[in-house]
């Protein structure tokens, strides 16, 4: 039987959690069905109105907790804390943003678990991320039970002792953070209390996990479970060729900016006009992760003006953003002035060329040419800029193998590295190598991936990724790494790469949803949205975004060499929830025309910042994000040919 201690909080009284008994609750724990699953009763002797917290501890010297989406590791507790983008930070003794101990409502993470892994074993529990109400009683939620929804629950963790925590009602504590740069204190216990009647009982099942793990990566085979018992699947929306045909369609023809040889990164629909917002950048959040994925989209479409627009916006930045003196890319136009000085830049430490764009940069430059190559058109002067950036970047790698979180721009020469984000260059390396077949940097290539796998996955905990979280967890960031192994293996065949593949996805299935969370706010909430498929963005920015959608591709070539249970429904997951994201008709999700989309899903309190006309509160941005349609579209572009054999239509 599983070693827990229940306790309670009533509204009203002092923040500590008391014994049931003080609280007027009784529990009983016993076995459950299955192997490692305990069933917990609480009746209610008096009328109750509060959070129950179920603490299991974990008996280990120094616990490295997991709560997917929302905690790993310590979430880099070790590092200082003075940054302009906050999170979560576990740390004995720390100061704001750090804590001993955290917990937030049950959908803020993207498993219904807290997991810690420490002295060779995993050990935590997973349980009901809600509960329903049918008829007197109330309980825990597993997928296929109809009821009433009664409640969220909650998890948490603690370093002292060393816990693991589930709660009924939940508590955002010792902070909520609404974004990373709106803290709010601990709350009163309000509407995230949990309601008993007198003489009212709620049973939960909880499933205990105690096992060897030899690493971190012990994590995945919890995650799978959950994934078994949670499951459920997106809604089916359109298509995936329609999908692609009408958010291509959408950004060709709202977005496209001709002065600007770009994209708009905001289209904003304002009845009578539409108002853009370039928010200029050549990759990331506008550029080329618009521009390709057009590309892509009118190759399978047969779109000749879409294809010559996204030309353009290509050619454009091959002929002007290379920078002379580091022989790496700008990274923003600006009234015709070429710079590095992009939106993110006030939030990095060191000014130069960002490591993350540079690579992401010059792997989608290379990703276009390979698709105008397999249709008869050469771009030499596109290789010829990617190879001039190559020389340099490969330059760079440290000692380690890592490549610069922030380039020179005088030199090119590395000035800051810690940063996982430096994958791009790995992957754009890889892909050049593969375009041009030369080898020359193939074996500090397969160094540099050996570092990333064992220095980052190995440990769960990747870190500094996009530029606008502080070096915090995150991703996105592993997206590079899953197309830089796979090109690796493609040009090696060995089969470690493949074992260092499964383990990036697997580290992004972490964020990725496993079920769908009962949404409370519109526009999410009535037009039937599913979170499962879409993944958490990272530690810092609480809500879902498409980015992940990008490597579909990757995860089907995965699974033509391997065959994997756990990633083909993944993949699945994925493909549905990427065909169900965007307005099939003019105005679906409350704003905006036919095909339109945005990057934000907010499917639980975070972010909660954009408002409806009567200042309520919506779950999503009210604008067309090229950038975010186009990790659909390149997703859906790369599994074109196959994606009804995928989900299974």
């Amino acid at each position: 039987m599983a070693e827990l201690t229940l306790t309670a909080r009533v509204r009203g009284a002092s923040e500590t959690y008391e014994p049931l008994e003080a609280c007027g609750l009784r529990a009983a724990v016993e076995p459950g069905d299955g192997a490692g699953e305990v069933l917990v009763r609480i009746l209610a002797d008096e009328a109750f109105e509060g959070v129950i917290r179920i603490a299991m501890p974990v008996h280990m010297e120094r616990p490295r907790f997991f709560l997917p989406g929302f905690i790993y590791g310590t979430n880099r507790g070790e590092a200082p804390l003075v940054a302009d983008s906050n999170c979560p930070r576990l740390r004995d003794g720390g100061a704001f943003p750090a804590s001993p101990w955290w917990m937030t409502r049950s959908d803020r993470l993207s498993h219904p678990c807290a997991l810690a892994w420490g002295d060779g074993r995993l050990a935590g529990l997973s349980a009901s991320p809600y509960c329903l109400r049918i008829g007197s009683e109330q309980v825990g939620w597993t997928p296929g039970a109809k009821g009433a929804f009664s409640q969220y629950a909650g998890f948490g963790c603690s370093l002292r002792p060393g816990e693991v925590w589930y709660t009924l009602g939940y508590e955002n504590a010792p902070w909520f953070f609404l974004d990373s740069h709106h803290p709010q204190p601990r709350a009163p216990l309000d509407g995230n209390c949990f309601v008993l009647a007198k003489g009212e009982r709620v049973a939960v099942r909880l499933r205990v996990f105690d096992q060897p793990a030899g690493d971190e990566r012990g994590v995945h085979d919890a995650l799978k479970r959950v994934y078994g018992q949670y499951h459920q699947p997106p809604r089916r929306g359109c298509a995936p060729r329609e999908a692609v045909r009408a958010m291509a369609a959408a950004i060709a023809r709202d977005a496209w900016l001709p002065e600007a040889h770009s994209y708009a990164c905001f289209v904003f629909d304002r009845g009578d006009r539409f108002e853009h917002r370039l928010l200029p950048s050549i990759t990331w959040t506008n550029g080329l992760t618009a521009a390709v994925p057009v590309l892509m989209s009118a190759h399978r479409l047969g779109d000749a003006a879409m294809r010559a627009q996204a030309l353009d916006c290509i050619g454009h930045i091959v002929d002007n953003a290379m920078n002379p003196s580091s022989d790496l890319p700008f990274l923003v136009e600006q009234d015709g002035a070429w710079s590095n000085r992009g939106w993110w830049y006030d939030r990095q430490h060191t000014p130069g060329h960002a490591g993350y764009l540079v690579g992401q940069s010059v792997y989608y430059i290379l990703k276009a040419y390979a698709w105008e190559l397999k249709a008869g058109a050469r771009h030499d002067d596109w290789l010829a800029f990617a190879g001039r950036a190559v020389v340099r970047i490969e330059q760079s790698r440290n000692a380690e193998g890592e490549y610069p979180y922030v380039f020179s721009e005088r030199t090119g020469a590395g000035l800051e590295y810690d940063s996982f984000g430096g994958a791009w260059c790995l992957a754009a390396t890889a892909l050049y190598s593969q375009i041009t077949k030369e080898r020359k940097y193939l074996p500090a290539l397969l160094r540099s991936e050996r570092w990333y796998h064992d220095a980052y996955i190995r440990r769960v905990e990747c870190h500094a990724g996009p530029l606008d979280i502080d070096k915090n967890v995150d991703s996105e960031g592993i997206l590079a790494y899953i197309r830089a192994a796979r090109l690796l293996h493609e040009m090696t065949g060995e089969e470690a790469l493949l074992d260092h593949m499964r383990d990036a996805l697997y580290y992004e299935f972490t964020f990725k949803f496993c079920y769908n969370s009962p949404i409370r706010v519109p526009p999410l909430s009535t037009v039937g949205w599913s979170s499962c498929g879409g993944s958490i963005t990272s530690v810092t920015n609480p809500h879902i975004h498409p980015m992940s959608s990008s490597v579909l591709g990757e995860m089907a070539w995965y699974l033509d060499r391997r065959e994997d249970a756990y990633v083909r429904g993944r993949l699945r997951d994925a493909l549905l929830w990427s065909c169900q994201c965007h307005n099939t008709f003019d105005g679906e999700f409350g704003y905006g025309k036919a095909g339109w989309m945005s990057e934000r899903f907010c499917h639980s309190e975070g972010l909660l910042t954009e408002r409806w006309p009567d200042g309520k509160p919506a779950s999503t941005w009210f604008a067309l994000m090229p950038w975010a349609s186009g990790s659909l579209l390149e997703g859906l572009a790369d599994v074109w040919d196959r994606a009804g054999e995928l989900i299974g239509s």
